[in-house]
């Protein structure tokens, strides 16, 4: 490493402090605000009110689970919630209207250790305002409701708003009335320099560049905005930015897992899946394509390469191991898998005993799992084989039939894992604490009740099961699905637990807003996700600005209710791929194998045994500025610069990204060669403008955040950089500011 490059970090700290101070703090008023409790809601309501906390202080002892429930009493449904109290004189547990009559506020409300509930052993007690409103839930009636991801959403009216004005759809309705229950407005809209560069991320992953922006600038017309948001859902970039969250879900990667992790080949399926959100496959058909697309009748080879996406998990190669065992971990999370991409439902949790917290038995999970289980593989491969089953695309399949796909002329074939339905190859039972030599009863392909029954002439194969996830009364699907768009455009989902919409899980902020986009996405827009994804970024909810308004800190800390755009950092790919095209490096070629940028040397050889993938060789010349959703994955050894910016790390199922801040990141962006070629590339660009140093740092910080620098920012660059060419060239000087303005909080934010 250069010494000037190391002795950035001593100029650059004090200004990433001052100016990114996002990285390191939080910002003094969240340190010393004190939140304020709400009051107890008017209408007590059962879903909303009272399920979170019998959830989260009864359900362990007296939930679902019949091992671990304790006095035979149940209080995750009616039946079992207002019998009579078996151990306490025949009084009832819950009695409607009659709070002093029900055994449960009895028991909460005693001080005798011995009949206190929750048992003070178990160390969950419940709040004076948690007691008061299970009281009050009981006197208004004890009105109990089914859960409620559970119910068939239902498409209400949008509200009537006292500031209609601000409103451009519908969205825009629910969310306007929510903040006026809150006594709260939304922002203004956001600059149009901000809302472009927002806009372009959100829909391609990529910033705009300055010439788009100068004509979005100038451009007056009331259809302005609506053009720039059909022009980037237009490009090739959409599709891999899409993917790029879709690989997260499907767990893809270039290897294997485990001990040794050996290559495989699956970029053939991340071609396809950039291919179908390009191309706009409906929602319906891109899932049931993946889910079963070798179950159609006639399937098209596309169909399945798109099967590919039940192949994504580990595989083991590793000399004695037990095959069965290991078989039976790959049926297990393609069931996990499909359970929290399609129902955000937690059914791991169920395959050792009963659920605790939620209505899905052992057996329910083991009905599940049976639907992926009729497919002849084995636990542990031969090195150098390709797991069965698999097909053979070859240059000739491709010209004729996978167009989409990108072969290079360096490869002449691929084998790519699919999926092949054998119905007879075994029987499927549940297993004892879900150990795979411990079978018990057998089990048929079912799903759990309390979501849908699995009956209704569905055909008990994966085909069945994708014509359930997306039948009409299944409450789940388009809920789930409309969440997670929500969470990637919004940084949060209307529920903030996007992989549990469970007891456990959060309750939708925002529910008549959640069922209202769930009905629209299926009737309405018929699963077509550029019709939807444009109605989110069209709405001035989307538009608006992202300054935080200090009046509503207190009420709304975690901006739950939308007041101003939220904050958002710029995801691991984006910050890299942002320094790449900005600087002019990024090559803008589409699919085909993965490749391998720079990253520290030595890292394979240092946490890698045996046989394998032991030596990291990184690419030459354009291939080491490919987006980042073509670097190579390595499973046992993810990219480390990816990683310190939270990117996932493909071992399993991941629907939400950690949201962290470190300095680790700001070191990253000083110190990683790639980061400091495109800070390198970029400056001798500006180099040789015919302009004044002032003038090309005013270019330079344009290029990088898009936007012209105050005359006060300006002034503070150009001090650093006369600071900087007192002891460097000007070359170098521009290098080291360009890294500055690629590190500063400005930068990597989405808004």
């Amino acid at each position: 490493m250069k010494a000037s490059h190391k002795y950035s970090l001593y100029f650059f700290v004090p200004l990433i402090l001052i100016w990114g101070g996002t990285y390191f703090f939080s910002g003094p008023k969240e340190i010393v605000q004190t939140r304020v409790e709400s009051t107890i809601p008017q209408v007590i309501s059962y879903n909303f009110d009272v399920k979170p906390i019998l959830s989260d202080k009864c359900y362990a002892c007296h939930g679902p689970d019949a091992e671990a429930r304790q006095a035979e009493l149940r209080l995750d449904l009616a039946e079992g919630a207002f019998k009579t109290a078996k151990y306490l004189s025949d009084m009832p547990i819950i009695s409607k209207g009659d709070p002093e009559g029900s055994a449960l506020i009895y028991h909460i409300r005693s001080t005798d250790a011995e009949r206190q509930m929750p048992p003070p052993s178990s160390n969950l007690l419940l709040s004076e305002r948690q007691k008061e409103i299970l009281s009050k839930w009981i006197e208004q009636g004890a009105l109990w409701e089914e859960h409620w991801a559970y119910q068939i959403p239902k498409r209400s009216s949008p509200p009537s708003i006292t500031f209609d004005s601000w409103a451009i759809n519908q969205i825009d309705l629910f969310i306007a009335k929510r903040l006026e229950v809150q006594n709260m407005k939304p922002s203004a809209p956001a600059s149009k320099e901000t809302i472009l560069r927002r806009l372009a991320f959100d829909l391609t992953g990529l910033p705009p560049s300055i010439e788009l922006m100068d004509q979005f600038l100038t451009d007056s017309s009331d259809k302005a905005y609506e053009k720039m948001v059909d022009h980037f859902m237009s490009l090739p970039q959409f599709g891999e930015h899409m993917a790029s969250s879709w690989l997260d879900v499907a767990r893809y990667a270039d290897t294997h897992g485990y001990q040794d992790d050996l290559e495989r080949i699956m970029w053939p399926w991340r071609d396809w899946v950039i291919h179908a959100f390009n191309k706009n496959l409906p929602y319906d058909e891109f899932i049931s394509w993946q889910l079963a697309g070798d179950l159609y009748e006639n399937p098209s080879l596309e169909m399945l390469v798109a099967t590919g996406f039940n192949r994504n998990h580990k595989i083991t190669q590793e000399g004695g191991v037990i095959d069965e065992e290991y078989r039976v971990e790959y049926v297990a999370d393609r069931t996990i898998t499909t359970s929290k991409a399609l129902m955000g439902l937690t059914v791991e949790c169920a395959r050792c005993h009963d659920h605790k917290y939620d209505a899905v038995s052992q057996k329910e999970f083991f009905s599940l799992y049976s639907f992926f289980d009729k497919v002849d593989e084995k636990g542990r491969i031969e090195y150098g084989e390709t797991p069965s089953p698999f097909i053979v695309v070859d240059k000739e399949i491709v010209a004729k039939e996978l167009t989409f796909m990108h072969l290079p002329d360096s490869i002449e074939k691929v084998e790519l894992m699919v999926m092949k339905e054998e119905p007879d190859i075994r029987s499927t039972y549940t297993l004892k604490r879900g150990v795979y030599d411990a079978p018990d009863q057998e089990v048929f392909p079912a799903t759990p009740e309390s979501v849908l029954a699995f009956d209704g002439g569905y055909v008990p194969n994966r085909k069945g099961l994708a014509n359930w996830f997306f039948d009409a009364n299944n409450p789940l699907t388009s809920r789930v699905i409309v969440n997670r768009y929500w969470q990637q455009f919004f940084g949060r989902g209307i529920v903030s637990t996007p992989d549990d919409f469970g007891n456990q899980g959060a309750r939708p902020t925002h529910p008549k807003l959640l069922d209202w986009l769930a009905t629209t996405f299926r009737t309405t827009d018929k699963w077509d996700s550029k019709q939807f994804i444009k109605r989110l970024v069209m709405s001035a909810t989307y538009r608006q600005s992202s300054k935080r308004i200090a009046d509503y800190e207190l009420q709304d800390p975690e901006n739950k209710y939308l007041s101003y755009y939220p904050r958002q950092k710029l995801t691991a790919e984006m910050v890299r791929d942002n320094a790449l095209a900005t600087s002019g490096l990024l090559n803008m070629t589409i699919g085909g194998p993965s490749v391998k940028p720079h990253q520290p040397e030595g890292l394979w050889e240092e946490t890698t045994s045996g046989q394998g993938l032991t030596r990291y060789t990184p690419d030459t010349g354009s291939n080491l500025y490919r987006r980042s959703l073509y670097t190579f994955w390595k499973r046992t050894v993810p990219p480390p610069n990816m990683m310190t910016f939270d990117a996932s790390s493909r071992d399993f199922c991941s629907v939400e990204r950690q949201k962290t801040s470190t300095p680790l990141q700001s070191l990253v962006l000083m110190n990683d060669p790639q980061f400091y070629n495109a800070a390198q590339h970029i400056s001798k660009k500006i180099e040789k403008l015919s302009l004044s140093n002032q003038d090309k740092i005013v270019v330079l910080f344009r290029q990088i955040t898009l936007r012209k620098p105050l005359s006060g920012e300006v002034e503070m660059l150009k001090r650093y950089f006369d600071d900087l060419t007192l002891e460097k060239d000007t070359d170098q000087a521009f290098t080291n500011l360009a890294v500055l303005i690629y590190n500063l909080d400005e930068t990597t934010q989405k808004s």
